[in-house]
């Protein structure tokens, strides 16, 4: 057929309606269908380079999964609830709670606040059914975050939801058991691993400090044959105490691409396809498949997952290189924990500050950059001014952090690594303004010692939440001030 033939024929077809192509464009063949591969052959060989391109792209967006999962595998080691320096431990289905802001030195998640206490466990709803108890928080802000190997959050529990005191439960997938009474409420996961998270907020002040450890005792989580009804409670102040890890700069390293093609097996049957994503798995399932049986595959795909290491998900660490874009250099994302396909953000997510509240929980500003687009660092001094009435709008509180270049605090002389809601000292300007100082020495005008922010050597971020915000914040009208240097 020449060309001029050929585009006769497809402007016929073109022109035809669709029911006339439903009926005449395929011949009727009852086995047609059925004859069309519905996955990749399995018995054909592959070649190294195709392997190492499917490990390449799995470890991207695997990636976070592979962290939650390796997260459990930790928490599975312990037998009992317990310190270890900055850091605390619980066995699986249960979690521990701080009794004060998160230790500095604390290096197992990123991009930790001073403004809440927090718990965390691993939970494995495969083993059992989690009761995570509520107790009455009176008019203190809280929420816990719950979410399963992909991160995305699965549950409704916070100030900002209503919850009652009382107990809910955390079933897997596949759980069909009875629901006892007593149980207020019950939240399925999609999969069977998860983090459990609690936020509860303090203020830097003694006084406070001494007043939430009354509602932290019964902030508790246990496997389901634990439960009888009553609230139980436990002194976080007696833990076991384990030896400290080793110092480290930078986060615990959750996620290995040495180990990803013997891990991956059962990190994606713990998280079934979701609509759109089976022929992914598919593809990459059968490659491991071969990867079992030629260690030259194997080799390959390992090969892959550490190119999309180097090149693809490390560079996601800042900030600066992904979210939706503000004015002043800011960014933020509007799907946190709740990621779906999105590979890109969640991988970014999970890399650069992991574990991030559902967007009416807390909303998410972040910031590499002054006002001129020149990277922040400590040879330099900021301001962050907030014009009156300008502070971001919540109804929980709000907070502006400061991390290092790997997104954790810096030990300095005040012991402040925030400043917001909880500062009761703030001061402001004559027309209503609230002016943070940012810099790594205390400003010479003793008057602006109250707003300083202290700043870590070198490079660092800002990053402000806003937990539960209001409209101008959810609607994206309102946006963090520039981060000015000061001359």
């Amino acid at each position: 057929m020449n060309g001029t033939s050929m585009r006769v024929v497809l402007a016929t077809v073109a022109m035809l309606p669709l029911t006339s192509l439903s009926q005449t464009s395929v011949p009727a063949s009852p086995g047609w269908a059925a004859a069309m591969p519905s996955a990749p052959d399995t018995r054909v060989k592959i070649t190294e380079e195709y392997a190492k391109l499917v490990g390449k792209d799995a470890y991207f967006w695997a990636w976070p999964m592979m962290n939650m999962y390796n997260r459990r595998l930790h928490f599975s080691q312990f037998k009992e609830i317990s310190r270890s320096g900055p850091l605390m431990s619980a066995p699986l289905n249960q979690l521990a709670m701080l009794t004060d802001y998160v230790d500095p030195a604390e290096r197992s998640v990123a991009c930790p606040n001073q403004d809440v206490v927090y718990g965390i466990g691993a939970i494995a709803l495969d083993v059992s059914p989690v009761v995570v108890q509520v107790p009455d928080f009176g008019n203190r802000f809280w929420v816990y975050q719950v979410v399963n190997l992909r991160t995305d959050s699965f549950v409704q529990l916070g100030r900002m939801y209503g919850t009652t005191p009382g107990f809910y439960l955390l079933v897997g997938p596949n759980w069909k058991g009875d629901v006892p009474k007593g149980i207020t409420e019950v939240f399925r996961s999609s999969t069977n691993t998860g983090l459990v998270a609690p936020r509860v907020f303090q203020d830097d002040t003694a006084q406070d400090k001494r007043a939430i450890q009354s509602v932290l005792r019964e902030v508790v989580a246990y496997p389901l044959a634990q439960f009888d009804g009553t609230m139980k409670q436990k002194d976080w102040t007696k833990l076991p105490q384990l030896p400290p890890p080793p110092p480290s700069e930078e986060e615990t390293q959750w996620v290995f691409p040495e180990k990803m093609v013997d891990e991956l097996p059962a990190v994606l049957a713990d998280a079934p396809p979701l609509p759109g994503e089976e022929a992914r798995y598919a593809q990459v399932l059968a490659v491991l498949k071969a990867a079992a049986a030629d260690p030259k595959i194997k080799q390959a795909m390992t090969e892959g997952a550490k190119e999309s290491h180097e090149q693809l998900v490390t560079p996601l660490f800042q900030f600066r290189n992904y979210g939706q874009q503000l004015p002043h250099h800011w960014s933020t994302i509007s799907n946190e924990s709740a990621f779906g396909t999105d590979y890109f953000t969640r991988t970014a997510v999970a890399k650069s500050n992991i574990l991030v509240n559902s967007p009416n929980e807390t909303k998410y500003f972040y910031q590499d950059l002054d006002s001129n687009g020149t990277r922040l660092n400590s040879a330099n001094r900021y301001t962050v001014t907030f014009a009156k009435g300008q502070t971001p709008p919540v109804h929980g509180f709000w907070s502006l952090s400061i991390y290092n270049e790997h997104h954790f605090f810096v030990a300095n002389p005040i012991n402040r690594f925030s400043v917001g809601t909880k500062n009761t000292d703030l001061k402001l300007a004559k027309d209503g303004s609230l002016t943070i100082y940012v810099q790594p020495e205390p400003p010479s005008d003793r008057s602006q010692r109250a707003n300083w922010l202290p700043a870590p050597k070198g490079d660092f971020s800002l990053y402000v939440r806003a937990y539960w915000p209001k409209e101008g914040v959810t609607d994206g009208s309102w946006t963090p001030p520039a981060v000015v240097q000061v001359r």
